[in-house]
Order: structure tokens, then C-alpha cells, then sequence
């Protein structure tokens, strides 16, 4: 990291503290360090911000900053009850109303990417949507043989990938910075989050990979219902462009035509949360860049509509487990079992008090029981959240950075649509039926299976290592053979003897390991 990342950094802190950034933060639930800084930062706010609590200037700041500001922006969009409904209305328009690029280099852009086959799309329309990202065109597919077909066309934004790469170094800073003059926030692991932003952002400028993440989402969601995603067009994808089937809807921010459709909000504020507990917690991969922008509510259905998903989510089966038992547990109340799954997964270390942690996991679960979404200050939730990750010294799990900013996103929407959401009665159907499907019979013989395909992969490694055994003990008759030279005889025999048993005990763990 050069000193121009360090200036970027600190451009971009004088930038969003000039224009009233953290002024949309509940200064009064943080812990007193984080309330100084955020003091310090207000400093320099201009003066409308301070009379007004307007942060109509954010957006063109945070579109100037880059992609990545533009994200972060586009998450506290969705929060209204963290940073205030006025903030969220100001920043709502980071979603998908950006400043198009230049229409002309459209064709050239398609020519490039897509070579001949560019040739198959037509009657292209000005943008439809324009995010920090790319943007999206209406047009016709022509092909031999088909009927034409009306498809989304969506082109990352010319240049893009440099000022994304500039965003994240000038992150990486701000996190060595942190790491260095605040030995408290190591906890945190800053460095090791930004590079999980870091690596789906990098995903999320291939927009092959985003075509490959829709297949294998409409490959695990063929048999659900309530969530629809268009299909892929793969002779029309490339790099920086992709082609899928035009999908119909009402933007789920559109409350009025939603109303006006006769579309049931809150059976959709259901279908929304509980299909992203399914894809997540069923499957272990999630859209997982669900802000309002990116959402549709199908009127003929009442379903969820889904788009744009260049950044994808993944989970493993253990995390997977994590999540859906600090679900269940939340839901009936156990606080013991959340508690004990935190020191299981690493979250809090084995020193800290189990009975302790339970305690102040009730304090944060009781107040919630029994309440609508629009009785419940996620602000004074997250505040408490951040004094207990303190008190119990709480290390951050990068893997599951993502999965944590998609349901404050997916949640944020879900309150947007029904103010009166009881989040655990709409997740206990989904989170309930998979962990009796994984602690039943079926479950057992999945993870049997799981235990058995491990062990013959490990033992189809073994005549590999058996082979290297056989070679070094070789290597070691023909030094033998030779002139003897004690000392250094005595050396490497014991350096191939502890080889030896290093491969072996690397066998007998490859065996013998289970989830």
C-alpha cells in the first residue's frame, strides 16, 4: 500500500465527515471510544447538516468515492430504524438511479465483448437502471430459429474495475491504520474483512461468474416457490457484459403500486425473509446483495423478484449449523444454546464464561420477544451488540461478514413492507424444519455419507504417501551406500524419519476426520 492509498483514505473520511455521514450513526449506542471518533469527525460537518440533519449531499460524495462507498451507502438505505427514515430517503437514491454512462459506447462495448453474437441483440434501449457497478438495457434477442425473446442486458460501468481496486486498497489502509493505533480493534480482524469485501467484489467485476452464480441458484431453487430469477443467456455473456430473460415487476420500494397491484405486503415480507433463510441456512448460498434496488414483487404472484447477482454468498455446512441453531434459539428462547454455539464456532474465546455470555445474549433476546418490527430500535440492539463483543472479547468471523450485512439488508426490506414483521415467528417454519430434518434420520445418513466419502478420499491419498515414504527411505539406502560422513548421516536420517511419521499421521488425520 503506497501513500496514495493513505490519502485516499483519509480524502474519503473528510469527504463523508464534511458531508454529514456520521451524523446517520446512533452515536448514543456506541461504546465511548467510537463516540469520540464519530464527535471528532462531526467537527468539520457543514453547517446545513448541523441545522437540518439533511444529508442530501451524501449521495454525489459517496458516487465520487467510489464503488465500494456507494455499497456502503446503499445498506444504510435500507435501515431507517438505525439511521434515522429522512438519512434512508436521502440515500435510497444509490440504489439503481446513478448517472448513466455514455450511450454511444454501448455498441462498441457488445462488439468487443460478444464479437459476432452482438449481432443478435437488438432494438437496445437507453439504460433502464444505473448502479455504482454497471448498468442495465431492455433489447430484443434475434436468434435462428427462435422467436425473439426480450432480455435484460446489463454492461459494467468503463472503467470501474480501477476505481474499485483504488477503493479497496485505500480499505486496506484504514485497516492497517486501525490494526496498528487501535490494538482493540484486532479483535475485529479489520484487515481479514476487507479482504472477504474484497474478494466478492472482485467476483462481482466478472459478470461470467454472476451468470454462473444464477444457474446454480435456479439449480437449487427448481422445486421452491415465492422467489423467482431470470434465466441465462450464454451465447450473450462475456466479462463485462451478460444477457438473462426480462423479468416483470413492481420495485418492492414502490409501496403505493404495490397497494394499487392488491399485492399482500406482508405475505411478501415473509416470502422474502423466508426464501433468503432457505438459500442461506438449506443451501449455504445466498443473493447476497439484496437492497430494494435489486427487488420486485411480481404482480401477477405476489412473489419475490430477484435480480443482479454479482455478489453471492457461501457458507459451509458448519456455519450453516451455526446460524440455524442461533436462529432456533432466539426464536424458543434459549439463550444457553446460542451462548454455547458462539464459543463452539470461535466466536468467543474458551477462557470467557459460558453462563456469563448467556446472560448477556437473554439481555439482548428478551426485550425483542413479543414485539412488532416497528416497536424494536435496531440501533439500541446494535449498540448493546457492540458493548457485549467488547466485554466478552468477541473475534470476527470474516466468513460470515457477508452473511451478516445481508440480513441487516434483507431484514431492513422485510420491515420496509410489513412494519408489523415478527421476524422469529416468519424464520421459525424454515430454521425449525431444517434442524429436525438435520438431527433426524435423513440428516444422520447425509452426514454418514459425508464421513464415508471423506475417508475414501483420504485413503485413495494414502498409496501416494506410502509412494514418497518409499522413495525417501530409497534416497536414504543410497546415502548409505556412500562413504560415511557421521554428523551428517545422523542429520538427514533424522530428518527423513520425521518426514516419515509426518506423512503418516497426515494419512491417520485424513482418515479419521470428520465435520
Amino acid at each position: 500500500m503506497g501513500l496514495g492509498s493513505y490519502f485516499r483514505l483519509f480524502h474519503a473520511g473528510w469527504v463523508l465527515a464534511r458531508e454529514g455521514a456520521f451524523s446517520v450513526l446512533p452515536a448514543e449506542s456506541l461504546p465511548p471510544s467510537m463516540k469520540l471518533g464519530i464527535g471528532l469527525a462531526r467537527i468539520v460537518e457543514r453547517p446545513s447538516v448541523r441545522k437540518t440533519g439533511r444529508v442530501d449531499r451524501l449521495n454525489a460524495a459517496l458516487n465520487k468515492l467510489g464503488p465500494s462507498f456507494v455499497k456502503f451507502g446503499q445498506t444504510l438505505a435500507t435501515r431507517p430504524d438505525i439511521v434515522g427514515p429522512q438519512a434512508a430517503a436521502d440515500l435510497s437514491g444509490l440504489q439503481d438511479r446513478m448517472p448513466p454512462f455514455d450511450p454511444t459506447l454501448v455498441p462498441g462495448i457488445l462488439a468487443t465483448a460478444l464479437g459476432t453474437k452482438a449481432e443478435a441483440l437488438t432494438e437496445i434501449s437507453d439504460p433502464v437502471a444505473a448502479a455504482s457497478i454497471a448498468q442495465v438495457h431492455k433489447a430484443k434477442l434475434r436468434q435462428t430459429g427462435a422467436l425473439p425473446k426480450t432480455v435484460a442486458i446489463k454492461m459494467l460501468r468503463p472503467g470501474v474495475s480501477e476505481r474499485f481496486h483504488a477503493d479497496t486498497k485505500a480499505l486496506y489502509a484504514g485497516a492497517h491504520l486501525a490494526e496498528l493505533f487501535a490494538p482493540s480493534s484486532r479483535r475485529l480482524r479489520p484487515t481479514e474483512v476487507v479482504k472477504t469485501l474484497d474478494h466478492s467484489m472482485r467476483i462481482e467485476l466478472d459478470l461470467r461468474l454472476e451468470a454462473a452464480a444464477i444457474s446454480e441458484m435456479a439449480q437449487n431453487i427448481k422445486d421452491d416457490t415465492g422467489f423467482i430469477i431470470p434465466d441465462v443467456q450464454w451465447d450473450q455473456v462475456a466479462q463485462n457484459v451478460l444477457t438473462t430473460t426480462w423479468v416483470d415487476g413492481i420495485p418492492i420500494r414502490d409501496l403505493a403500486a404495490m397497494d394499487a397491484a392488491g399485492i399482500d405486503r406482508k405475505a411478501l415480507a415473509a416470502k422474502l425473509l423466508q426464501s433468503f433463510l432457505r438459500h442461506a441456512i438449506r443451501d449455504g448460498f445466498f443473493h447476497a446483495d439484496m437492497h430494494p434496488g435489486n427487488l420486485f414483487a411480481d404482480p401477477k404472484t405476489g412473489d419475490v423478484v430477484a435480480v443482479d447477482f454479482g455478489i453471492m454468498g457461501r457458507i459451509s455446512k458448519r456455519e450453516r449449523k451455526f446460524l440455524a441453531d442461533i436462529l432456533f434459539g432466539f426464536i424458543t428462547r434459549d439463550y444457553r444454546l446460542v451462548a454455547q454455539r458462539h464459543f463452539d464456532i470461535g466466536y468467543v474465546p474458551k477462557h470467557q464464561s459460558v453462563d456469563d455470555f448467556t446472560l448477556a445474549i437473554r439481555s439482548i433476546g428478551e426485550p425483542l420477544h413479543g414485539r412488532t418490527a416497528a416497536d424494536i430500535s435496531m440501533a439500541k440492539v446494535l449498540g448493546q451488540l457492540f458493548v457485549i463483543t467488547e466485554l466478552f472479547d468477541m473475534q470476527t468471523r470474516p466468513e460470515l461478514v457477508l452473511l451478516q450485512k445481508s440480513m441487516v439488508l434483507v431484514e431492513g426490506v422485510a420491515r420496509n413492507l410489513d412494519p408489523d414483521l415478527d421476524i422469529w415467528t416468519v424464520a421459525e417454519p424454515v430454521v425449525g424444519d431444517w434442524l429436525r430434518r438435520e438431527e433426524g434420520p435423513l440428516g444422520r445418513l447425509e452426514d454418514l455419507a459425508g464421513h464415508f466419502t471423506r475417508m475414501s478420499e483420504a485413503l485413495g491419498r494414502v498409496p501416494a504417501l506410502v509412494a514418497e515414504a518409499e522413495l525417501a527411505l530409497a534416497e536414504h539406502r543410497a546415502m548409505m551406500a556412500r562413504p560415511p560422513n557421521r554428523p551428517m548421516q545422523a542429520a538427514i536420517f533424522a530428518v527423513l524419519i520425521a518426514a516419515f511419521f509426518v506423512l503418516i499421521i497426515g494419512a491417520w488425520r485424513l482418515i479419521t476426520f470428520s465435520a
